[in-house]
């Protein structure tokens, strides 16, 4: 009898490495590198509309043949409150008046939109051989459009029970996200962040708990974390902060400098840029209101009114109000191509 296929077979792809797919800091000239080095390259489409999502699929598909992996957002857009935008506004005053900023000319609008039909519209023509989810699974209608064309499901969980829950509900594999991620935490059974767990010891514990395949992200860096990740039973691993200071993205300089400075030995998990946790470098804006400050408002509205702080620091060289998103282990983040990061990585597999 022939042995099943792994994990990255199942995908296509001839190494069990997948690009992490990183909204705001990539399109997908960085999924095109990680596919042509055998890696499974990942477009974030949760910031994007319809009709650029599009055009960045059309993109990627002229250029290789290869899978790709469409990442989207599940989250429920909340409902407006008046009461919470303006303590939001009222703590971010400061900084408005200190850069001569009107805050009552801040635009409303969430900036992330969830999966939804009219996006599902614009992925059906392209087919993506892999769609994966952030925040749970889409409504039972989107899910069955997307895996009626063949698409595999993957999912994050950053507990047990979060990934029990993506094995009941069709997830087709399991992204076991440690706390030492950058970027969002896909935690959606719960908001108590005392939840999290490192990748080392979720890892095995949601081997134990369910069947599906899993792909380990967080701290994964280099080979030596790939072979560690797979020897607790990760079928794959997905890397993001390794890629970052890679040519292929389009992180700005400000930030590039970050990931490669002592400033990024010092992460925290932060609601201030959108409402939700996500981990970056620490900033003037974590240190001064919180990391996790509860004025922040519902995800993903607080990004409105960062939006201005942030153009108007960058114009003076400062990251103080931006998102550095970064993961705990930015040791191998360096300004070389995707392809030889990913050739790195290979030697653990």
């Amino acid at each position: 009898m022939s042995p099943l296929p792994t994990l990255h077979q199942r995908l296509g792809i001839a190494l069990p490495i997948l690009q992490a797919p990183m909204a705001g800091a990539q399109g997908s000239a960085l999924a095109i590198a990680v596919a042509r080095a055998g890696g499974l390259g990942a477009l974030p489409c949760a910031m994007l509309a319809p009709e650029a999502m599009g055009e960045e699929l059309a993109t990627f598909r002229a250029a290789t043949s290869a899978p790709l992996n469409v990442n989207a957002f599940c989250h429920a857009s909340p409902e407006p409150d008046p009461v919470a935008q303006a303590r939001w506004h009222e703590a971010l005053a400061p900084f408005f008046a200190e850069f001569g900023l009107d805050i009552d000319a801040v635009p409303q609008g969430a900036g992330r939109r969830p999966f939804d039909h009219q996006a599902c519209d614009a992925l059906e023509p392209f087919r993506p051989e892999v769609v994966s989810f952030h925040f749970g699974l889409p409504e039972a209608d989107l899910l069955e459009r997307v895996k009626a064309w063949g698409a595999t499901v993957l999912a994050s969980a950053t507990t047990v029970a979060e990934a029990e829950w993506l094995e009941a509900s069709g997830a087709d594999a399991v992204i076991v996200q440690g706390l030492e991620a950058g970027g969002h935490r896909g935690m959606f059974l719960s908001e108590d962040v005392t939840t999290q767990m490192g990748t080392l010891a979720l890892l095995p514990q949601v081997r134990e708990a369910i069947d599906l395949p899993l792909i380990a992200a967080g701290g994964v860096a280099d080979a030596r974390g790939v072979a560690a990740v797979r020897a607790l039973g990760a079928d794959a691993v997905q890397v993001g902060t390794a890629l970052l200071c890679c040519p292929e993205t389009t992180i700005s300089g400000l930030h590039r400098r970050a990931l490669q400075s002592e400033a990024a030995r010092h992460t925290a998990l932060t609601t201030l840029y959108s409402g939700r946790p996500a981990r970056g470098i620490v900033t003037r804006l974590m240190r001064e209101l919180g990391p996790m400050a509860a004025v922040a408002p519902a995800f993903p509205l607080a990004t409105a009114a960062i939006a201005p702080l942030r153009a108007a620091a960058e114009a003076t060289n400062s990251g103080d109000f931006s998102p550095l998103w970064a993961g705990q282990n930015a040791s191998r983040c360096r300004p070389v191509p995707a392809a030889d990061v990913i050739a790195e990585l290979a030697l653990g597999v």
